[in-house]
């Protein structure tokens, strides 16, 4: 009986991997233009292309995956360790190595600031004492010594002290989103707090999941471990969504909006975010409902697989998204 299972549970295996794949490959087409850099974004708006914008975009990127991954991974971790009967075994921390790669990104930031807002050709470019005199250059420090303590805390006895770092450069982000000329600044940054700290969870957080899971096997834990993080996963879903929409709101009118979702960079760039999102959601619906529904609830693990891969993408994209001139509210 055990063997006639396995032997049927193998093909549907096989074909779920390949549902995957194919939503996986049909959404990332809907993004790969914006994907390409600013240039094609900004393709016929009639906006400048300011210099160094890609290398912030990325720069952006890389620094956003290394917080997402230290906060997911403490997010997981609180999560594995409340469920009863659960292996005590876990899998290798990556916290360390994403707060250096962090640290880095951060200081690459912090020389952009430093020049101007434009990517330093040379040392004698550099103005780091002007850092302290600005504005941007404080939030650009406070980065750089949050992701150094979140490092030290990380390798120490006791990484859950990388909290308070952690949040201190989620709250530079915020306030660096959203400038004093701004708008309601406060509100904006209310609205990306609360956007970042979610989107941290829930990116950094699935990939430690499926990491567990492998770990554990198949213990019957895995399964409740994952059912955890989807009931979890529902509410930050429902959190980002809330905040996207009303900071998509402040920045591009209702009434203008759909004009600017294809004629300004900016507007193409979420467009394609909101594809992806789209994509992502689809798949955190598809393995909920395997875990209901499905003779062995491990099988979820394909979708959540293909949702991670996705979830790089709307990193991608956020980190140029941050890059592109902010659209003129008409």
């Amino acid at each position: 009986m055990t063997l006639t299972k396995s032997r049927d549970r193998a093909p549907r295996t096989r074909g779920g991997r390949r549902r995957a794949v194919a939503v996986l490959v049909l959404v990332a087409l809907g993004a790969l233009i914006p994907l390409l850099g600013p240039s094609p974004a900004l393709h016929g708006t009639g906006e400048a292309d300011a210099p160094g914008t890609g290398g912030i975009a990325l720069l952006r990127t890389v620094l956003f995956a290394a917080l997402a991954v230290p906060v997911g991974e403490l997010f997981a971790v609180r999560l594995a360790r409340g469920l009863p009967g659960a292996p005590p075994a876990l899998p290798r921390s990556w916290s360390t190595v994403a707060n250096s790669v962090g640290l880095v990104a951060a200081l690459g930031l912090a020389s952009v600031v430093a020049t101007g807002n434009l990517l330093p050709t040379s040392p004698a470019d550099m103005d780091l004492g002007g850092l302290y005199e600005t504005r941007d250059g404080k939030l650009a420090l406070l980065e750089v010594n949050g992701f150094l303590a979140a490092a030290l805390c990380s390798a120490s006895r006791r990484p859950v002290t990388q909290v308070l770092p952690l949040a201190a450069v989620v709250v530079a982000e915020a306030l660096r989103a959203h400038p004093t000329t701004e708008y309601g600044p406060l509100v904006g940054s209310g609205l990306t707090l609360v956007h970042l700290t979610c989107a941290s969870l829930w990116v950094g957080g699935l990939p430690h999941v499926l990491r567990t899971l492998r770990l554990w096997g198949h213990a019957e834990a895995g399964a409740a471990l994952l059912g955890r993080y989807a009931r979890v996963a529902l509410v930050l879903l429902a959190a980002i969504t809330a905040t996207g929409v009303c900071s998509s709101l402040r920045r591009m009118p209702s009434g203008t909006i759909l004009t600017q979702l294809t004629d300004t960079a900016y507007g193409r760039v979420l467009l394609a975010k909101v594809v992806l999102m789209a994509g992502v959601s689809a798949l955190a619906l598809w393995a909920r409902v395997r875990l209901a529904r499905a003779a062995d609830p491990l099988t979820a693990r394909s979708p959540a697989r293909a949702e991670v891969c996705l979830l790089a993408l709307v990193v991608a994209v956020s980190g140029l998204l941050t890059a592109l001139p902010v659209p003129i509210r008409w």
